[in-house]
């Protein structure tokens, strides 16, 4: 599963809201085929935000579930896809962060 929260700062939010909508599908796809997760595990959100001007406009945040294939370094290169991918969708600079949840505590209901 991966959760993932989209924040871009509100004034440039108007200008991508488009563009970054229509990125969601094949990201969903990349995220699925990369961390061999189906369709219904994931969940996105895309909110406006304030931001302060020194920060990166667009911040992805993703938690996903550990698993053995799940290494550091492949997810770097997951969160290098990502950013690539939103990146392109709303003309800036994109920072990612990823967060590995506790399976034992995490709790779904869908």
């Amino acid at each position: 599963m991966p959760n993932v929260k989209i924040f871009v700062e509100e004034r440039l939010y108007p200008v991508v809201r488009e563009p970054l909508a229509k990125a969601l599908g094949p990201v969903r796809e990349m995220l699925c085929a990369e961390l061999a997760v189906d369709v219904p595990a994931c969940q996105f959100a895309v909110m406006p935000v304030g931001a302060m001007a020194d920060l990166p406009l667009v911040n992805v945040e993703m938690a996903i579930l550990p698993r053995p294939e799940r290494t550091r370094d492949r997810v770097l290169a997951v969160c290098g896809l990502l950013r690539d991918m939103i990146g392109s969708a709303t003309g800036t600079h994109v920072a990612v962060r990823v967060t590995a949840l506790d399976p034992e505590t995490y709790v779904a209901l869908k």
